[in-house]
């Protein structure tokens, strides 16, 4: 392999909330990369979380190596400070205090998000339940994790978001828990960059993740019989393409350029030429352009 196939070779990566979805599509093209990456999510062989579903921070982990790279899986809660920080001191003492790429990707909130009903009409502790899971998870990961990337002042954050403009998403806890993702890569970039670290939020399209696909009754590999139920599945990307992007940010050697930034797949293939799997580059910002504003509205200006 070359530097050019591997460009993160020899680097440390964190993966909070690689169990499935777009973090197993991180954790495993940032093995293809070549890095060494810590998969945590609180699904694992030991036992499933409450959402039962059956995918594991190993079996991600495994993928992770399969693909050339070195995949570590660590069960953790990132709702636990405790359990973060002895995570994040493992990592120091296995690394010798190198961690290069922070990926919060945890959510795990679909069974708390309510698209049928107002704020007043709400369930409230169901609502600040999943804003503790969706966004507090995410700072007490970066308040660990930050310092080995400020003491070696290098690194990136990634906070994965859904949608990367100020409109509003269905839904009142969904929305402000994805908007605040947003503001938590803003504001981190702001304390980062006079260390070098960088930090951006992230959003993918229309994800086809192992939920969206059991949900549609299709694989990966039939996954186009979707569109019947869906026509706008015709223009979904894997949780490859995600990682993809992630990769080649974290392989930018002018990151601190993007820093603060909301950025999107749709926006990044076309700077950074990384395609989906099946060689395309969906685009779903161009989709909605052409065939969802006019019902919808416009996505939005830009964050």
């Amino acid at each position: 392999m070359t530097a050019d196939t591997r460009p993160l070779a020899g680097k440390v990566a964190l993966v909070a909330g690689g169990t499935r979805g777009g973090g197993r599509g991180i954790a495993v093209e940032l093995g293809a990369a070549g890095a060494t990456v810590y998969v945590t999510g609180r699904s694992s062989a030991g036992g499933r979380s409450e959402l039962g579903r059956p995918e594991t921070i190993e079996e991600t982990a495994g993928q992770v190596t399969a693909a050339g790279g070195l995949g570590i899986p660590v069960r953790t809660d990132h709702s636990r400070p405790e359990e973060v920080r002895a995570l994040v001191e493992r990592i120091a003492a296995e690394q010798g205090g190198r961690l290069d790429v922070l990926v919060n990707s945890v959510w795990g909130a679909d069974p708390l998000t309510d698209w049928e009903h107002p704020l007043w009409e709400q369930d409230l502790e169901t609502g600040l339940r999943l804003l503790r899971q969706a966004v507090e998870t995410h700072v007490i990961t970066s308040r660990f994790a930050l310092p080995l990337m400020v003491a070696r002042r290098s690194g990136l954050v990634v906070e994965v978001t859904d949608g990367n403009t100020a409109r509003y998403r269905g839904s009142f806890f969904y929305d402000l828990a994805k908007s605040a993702v947003i503001r938590l890569a803003v504001a981190q970039a702001a304390e980062l960059r006079p260390y070098g670290v960088a930090a951006v939020a992230l959003t993918p399209g229309f994800l086809r993740s192992e939920a969206v696909l059991e949900h549609l009754g299709v694989t990966e590999d039939n996954w186009r019989d979707g569109v019947a139920e869906d026509p706008d599945f015709a223009h979904s990307e894997t949780p490859a393409y995600l990682g993809r992007a992630v990769v080649a940010l974290a392989a930018d050697p002018r990151i601190m350029a993007r820093t603060g930034r909301a950025l999107a797949t749709w926006g990044l293939y076309r700077e950074y030429g990384f395609t989906d799997t099946d060689g395309t580059r969906p685009d779903f910002a161009a989709h909605w352009a052409e065939h969802l504003e006019e019902r919808h509205g416009p996505l939005g200006d830009p964050l």
